[in-house]
């Protein structure tokens, strides 16, 4: 992705948009002179000449240009881009902040502010501002305004929230500041972006999500149904293998307030989106709950560039995605039920455990009664009622440490956590080795980099069995796959479908 330092191509990108490429949805934005618009590379609109068009690499340096967003193509619906980065320090400090201002947590906690941003990485405000500035060319206060106002956008055109909820909702203290940034940026009032009969009748809302083609939704699908949990989640795949559905119950925290509900996620592969559907309980935590969908389906990742560093050794695997998860605690839970046990097993467990310390809730789906258990009840629970369902000893002593550690603050397994110390904290636990850990990574924390490289079917699908060191080997192999090396461990196993890992967390190692 171009940076100020690495100036964006203007001609690459006028072919993209003539032709309306969607493998750069979200990769840069379209701003118009003649009209003082901005628009993604896929919009239907007549493409403009070339002398009238600007070209950005995000829409944050588009509004700071002057330009406002699309209301037909709606650059708030474009992809996300990948932050990861193996440039210098400065880059990926600079991409550690920006990927904090995107996820809406941080819009409603004390360190929304650059200050405060700047004391959680651990630098002055004056050099986050300096070393933002020169990465992405817009202040990191611009930046979170722009994100702010995109997600407002979103809000006011997919549903009937109160302007004051979506206000809220957005990071803003008062709606007297959020109208007046509104107006100020895009020239219109709140209201003037609603629209009439978008929303399901029932007390629920809709929005979509896009994404960059490939996506290889049957691969996703049949992921996700073998692992589904009654009770707490029910996917079905079209007849036809195009496309699922996937419903489940939701348990999401905004500061010191929980909220409980229910979504249903329909994959739209001709038109590239996942229509979202949620519980009108939800409502207050829409944006939170938007960004873990996306996180979940992998929907933000660039299938493009990953393949261009993959396909040599993984031809087949452009749509691969690496699915996340909705919960980080509930995700480590069932990595450490799934260890060396198969699929069916680690499901079968996990039953028992949502049906036994589950919170009933009640939903329009007869198959959706029962939330995961959150970290507070497992950390109380009665260790003869885990092992009454089959939990070992082993097992429960990590789930019942882990959920201590998160209870306590230790731990969030949250993606915009740091990667490296969570890891560490992780493997302190008893139970938890190296597998685990990477697993964790790799899903919870959205880490694209993670590599269990001690997996026995890993070794397997790379032909290493019968090598005196598979794990040093297979470390070795990998380096060449940086910084996608998540995605190729899932090239990998599924390439190779009889050595694919047969537990939840893949093949631990002995560590695990």
């Amino acid at each position: 992705m171009a940076t100020p330092a690495d100036p964006i191509d203007s001609d690459a990108c006028y072919r993209a948009l003539k032709t309306r490429d969607t493998r750069f949805d979200g990769r840069f934005f379209t701003g118009v002179t003649s009209t003082g618009i901005y628009c993604r590379p896929v919009c239907g609109v007549r493409t403009p000449r070339r002398e009238n068009c600007r070209f950005f690499a995000h829409a944050a340096l588009a509004e700071t240009a002057g330009f406002r967003p699309c209301l037909r193509c709606r650059p708030e619906l474009a992809p996300g881009r990948p932050w990861w980065s193996i440039q210098d320090a400065s880059a990926i400090l600079a991409q550690q902040a920006a990927q904090l201002m995107d996820d809406p947590d941080t819009w409603l906690a004390d360190h929304a502010s650059v200050r405060r941003l700047a004391e959680r990485l651990g630098v002055s405000d004056r050099h986050l501002r300096r070393i933002f500035e020169a990465q992405f060319g817009v202040a990191p206060i611009r930046y979170l305004q722009t994100r702010r106002l995109l997600a407002a956008k979103q809000l006011l055109a997919d549903t009937d929230l109160p302007v004051h909820q979506v206000a809220i909702a957005s990071g803003y203290a008062s709606v007297r500041r959020f109208n007046d940034a509104f107006v100020a940026h895009y020239r219109l009032n709140p209201t003037q972006l609603r629209r009439a009969g978008t929303q399901p009748a029932g007390g629920a809302v809709r929005v979509r999500l896009g994404y960059r083609p490939p996506l290889d939704d049957a691969a996703m699908g049949q992921f996700f149904q073998r692992r589904q949990i009654a009770g707490l989640e029910q996917v079905d795949i079209a007849p036809d293998g195009k496309g699922f559905t996937l419903a489940r119950t939701v348990r999401l925290s905004s500061g010191p307030t929980e909220y409980h509900g229910w979504l249903l996620a329909r994959m739209e592969p001709s038109r590239n989106q996942v229509v979202l559907q949620v519980d009108d309980a939800l409502r207050p935590v829409l944006p939170q709950l938007i960004r873990r969908v996306r996180q979940w389906f992998d929907l933000d990742a660039d299938p493009h560039a990953i393949d261009q560093l993959l396909r040599a050794d993984f031809p087949d695997g452009a749509g691969l995605r690496v699915p996340g998860t909705l919960d980080g605690f509930e995700l480590a839970v069932r990595a450490i039920l799934g260890q060396q046990v198969t699929v069916a097993a680690a499901r079968t467990l996990a039953q028992r455990l949502v049906q036994a310390f589950g919170t009933p809730i009640v939903t329009p789906y007869p198959a959706l009664d029962r939330l995961f258990p959150d970290a507070a009840a497992l950390a109380a629970a009665d260790p003869e009622r885990l092992g009454a369902i089959g939990i070992v000893r082993q097992r429960q002593r990590a789930i019942q440490a882990l959920a201590l550690a998160v209870t306590s603050g230790d731990l969030t397994l949250r993606a915009t956590d740091d990667v490296p110390a969570t890891m560490a904290r992780l493997r302190a636990l008893p139970g938890i080795g190296d597998w685990t850990a990477q697993y964790i990574a790799m899903r919870a924390l959205r880490w694209p980099d993670a590599f269990p490289a001690g997996d026995v079917a890993l070794h397997t699908a790379l032909g290493l069995r019968q090598h005196p060191h598979p794990a040093r080997a297979a470390e070795a192999r990998s380096q060449a796959w940086r910084p996608w090396r998540s995605y190729a461990v899932l090239r990998a196993w599924h390439a190779t479908p009889a050595a694919a890992p047969t537990a939840e967390s893949g093949s631990p190692s002995r560590g695990d």
